[in-house]
């Protein structure tokens, strides 16, 4: 069985697991370990890329990123990297991955191979624990909205491709996970631009409290890196920051992202 060191009680969300090349059985414990803490890390793992999208194969298809190139005879790999060159920082802002599409991507698995010294974290934050949270009043309100969520305003700025387009896509504010069947707040600073059911005014002031409130730590993990660990957390009901603190130092690994599916509002299930 997997070694794993559970989270203190008061924590919503995290927790490490040891062990290379799982079978059957130990993937499907990290599943089961995924759909209760929400995102799980591994350490002193080295995975080439053949090795990290067969483990990413092992809980679903690979999501091919549409807004960032993937790495050379690798698609499905995205190099996640910043040293002191770097004129753009991925995941320096509250997230989940790639909502701007109509099946946005079930999780994701980091693989972080050269840290700083110092510096360079990475946080979690419980969509479940920020919904439950809210108040009786404000859960039956966000229960009956949608939101616009906009690739456009994030990769034309830092993508000069003037043929290219970004997806849009409309998603409930509050998504019932698949799996767990728990409500989840589904909104994030960096790809949603508006609720659709709200005037411009009053959409901005409670898309401001929502992005304020999932930023609670109270709700959150902080996972320091060593070099070749991994994390793999469930894109469906957490949003992730990575701490932008180590300038001009190099912090360097790959991601796979594995596919999901439309998501599902109060009212669909």
């Amino acid at each position: 069985l997997l070694d794993r060191q559970r989270p203190a009680r008061h924590h919503p969300v995290g927790a490490e697991e040891h062990q290379p090349d799982p079978p059957d059985d130990v993937i499907a414990e990290i599943h089961d370990a995924l759909m209760t803490y929400q995102v799980v890390f591994f350490r002193d793992q080295k995975f080439d890329h053949e090795a990290h999208k067969a483990f990413g194969r092992r809980f679903g298809g690979l999501f091919i990123h549409n807004g960032v190139a993937g790495i050379p005879g690798h698609d499905e790999i995205v190099a996640i990297h910043a040293d002191e060159n770097s004129k753009y920082v991925a995941g320096d802002n509250w997230h989940s991955d790639l909502t701007i599409n109509a099946e946005p991507p079930m999780g994701s698995i980091l693989y972080m191979h050269t840290l700083p010294p110092v510096g360079g974290d990475t946080l979690w934050s419980s969509m479940y624990a920020a919904y439950d949270a809210l108040s009786d009043q404000m859960k039956a309100h966000l229960d009956t909205l949608t939101a616009i969520h906009d690739g456009e305003h994030v990769y034309r700025p830092i993508i000069n491709d003037p043929t290219k387009t970004y997806p849009s896509s409309v998603h409930p504010v509050v998504r019932v996970h698949p799996v767990t069947r728990r409500k989840a707040i589904f909104v994030n600073a960096s790809y949603t631009t508006r609720i659709v059911e709200l005037p411009k005014s009053e959409s901005d002031a409670l898309l401001s409290f929502l992005y304020a409130h999932c930023q609670d730590p109270n709700f959150q993990c902080r996972f320091k890196w060593r070099p070749h660990s991994v994390a793999f957390w469930d894109n469906r009901c957490t949003q992730h920051f990575a701490v932008y603190d180590y300038y001009p130092n190099v912090r360097s690994g790959f991601r796979v992202t594995v596919a999901g599916d439309k998501p599902l509002g109060v009212k669909d299930v």
